[in-house]
């Protein structure tokens, strides 16, 4: 079992002198989700919690990083999205607070972006959907990247976790890359370990952690949810692009295809404008995700989750999650020992 949890060690050293943790584990940034309690549980678990800052104003981050720092003396990050109109005072809110690790999301971000955390003394970790934006970003001097597969929750790319890993891990060895999308279990930790990655990112199996503020409602959808009732939402016509999202089928998934279909008869019968339509198909789920998380709203909410929802079957405490994960991994490891 020692020999197990030294090569466990090894596997994701990378990783963890990265993120400075004992765990290379980077908790998925989840907006109404990723706040102070679920961050820092994360943290003190020996993990990597990061705060998705989402729309938050410069002033609710800065009272986010303190709230955390007061709940953990650990390392944690900062979850930036990149189209956000106060970008530039956010990154000076990250580094007015000493946080030394930030994430860029939301979209491919600008070099000046980069530069501009990285002036700040922060390392910078970028999303990549693809090998050609891996090393577009390397030579743009991010820190880390995540590679993030169609399995995962929320905003998605059209390519699964297996395929991403096995086309841009073989060929990004300059920085550390986590691997991201699906991951439920020890085993899979270890299988992208083994492959390269210096550690993996997760979300959907900290939702339902004893710390984490989102509802009662909301975790309960989690709990009963198996893998296919995570899907994507779907787009009923190509002159009306709707960015993928996964979640949970519930009513507002179906009112969405209606309201899909109503928005493009009446834009066929020359009543509104295509980009009024566009407008009222992209607004339909504003605020979706807020009623879901924070007032339970579990009908006509978004429940974004990642296909390994299945994994997950009780409310537990993150550490305890953590610890679970650990133990398959090192099993799994015990057993190629063997």
């Amino acid at each position: 079992m020692e020999a197990a949890r030294q090569r466990l060690d090894r596997l994701w050293q990378q990783g963890r002198e990265f993120l400075g943790c004992e765990v290379a584990i980077l908790g998925g940034a989840m907006s109404w989700v990723s706040e102070r309690h679920l961050v820092a549980a994360i943290s003190n678990a020996g993990a990597f919690g990061v705060i998705a800052c989402g729309s938050m104003s410069p002033e609710l981050l800065d009272a986010e990083i303190k709230g955390t720092r007061a709940l953990t003396a650990r390392p944690f990050g900062v979850n930036l999205i990149t189209m956000h109109p106060d970008l530039d005072r956010l990154i000076d809110v990250c580094a007015d607070n000493g946080v030394g690790h930030v994430v860029l999301a939301g979209g491919l971000p600008s070099t000046a972006a980069i530069k501009r955390v990285k002036e700040t003394g922060a390392r910078v970790v970028c999303f990549a959907p693809a090998l050609v934006l891996a090393k577009k970003l390397v030579r743009s001097g991010v820190d880390a990247l995540v590679i993030e597969g169609a399995e995962a929750g929320g905003h998605i790319g059209p390519v699964s976790t297996s395929v991403l890993v096995q086309e841009i891990l073989p060929h990004t060895r300059e920085v550390p890359v986590f691997v991201a999308g699906g991951i439920g279990r020890g085993e899979a930790v270890v299988s992208y370990l083994e492959m390269g990655a210096a550690g993996v990112q997760i979300g959907t199996r900290f939702v339902c952690a004893t710390e984490c503020v989102a509802h009662p409602n909301f975790k309960q959808a989690f709990i009963r949810a198996s893998a296919r009732d995570a899907v994507p939402t779907v787009q009923l016509d190509p002159a009306f692009p709707v960015i993928p999202v996964r979640a949970l089928v519930n009513k507002g998934t179906q009112k969405f295809l209606e309201t899909q279909r109503d928005v493009i008869d009446r834009f066929r019968r020359g009543e509104i404008d295509q980009k009024t339509a566009q407008l009222e198909i992209e607004h339909f789920w504003a605020g979706a995700l807020r009623r879901a998380v924070v007032e339970g709203d579990v009908e006509y909410g978004s429940l974004m989750a990642g296909q390994s929802v299945g994994l997950v079957t009780r409310e537990q405490p993150t550490a305890e999650i953590i610890a679970e994960l650990i133990a398959q991994a090192i099993e799994s490891l015990q057993a190629k020992v063997a």
